[in-house]
């Protein structure tokens, strides 16, 4: 499924976000605007960002699988 078929039912969960150039980041699909999707990315310590990424940018994007309940202590 192309990628902009996806971010509708992503919006508002963890997503990681694999970039044209081979980059790739993760953060919280906040919003879609204006051919942007506004993702929410940790910096450091208590610092976010609502960083912004054009669509000619973007190669795929995925949300986070849910997590395993193992515990591990």
């Amino acid at each position: 499924m192309p990628w902009q078929h996806k971010i509708a039912y992503l919006i508002g969960k963890p997503v990681g976000i694999s970039l044209s150039n081979g980059q790739g980041t993760s953060g919280i699909l906040c919003d879609v605007s204006n051919g942007k999707l506004l993702v929410l990315e940790y910096l450091y310590q208590s610092q976010f960002a609502l960083k912004q990424y054009d669509f000619h940018m973007i190669q795929d994007i995925n949300g986070f699988p849910p997590c395993m309940s193992q515990r591990l202590y």
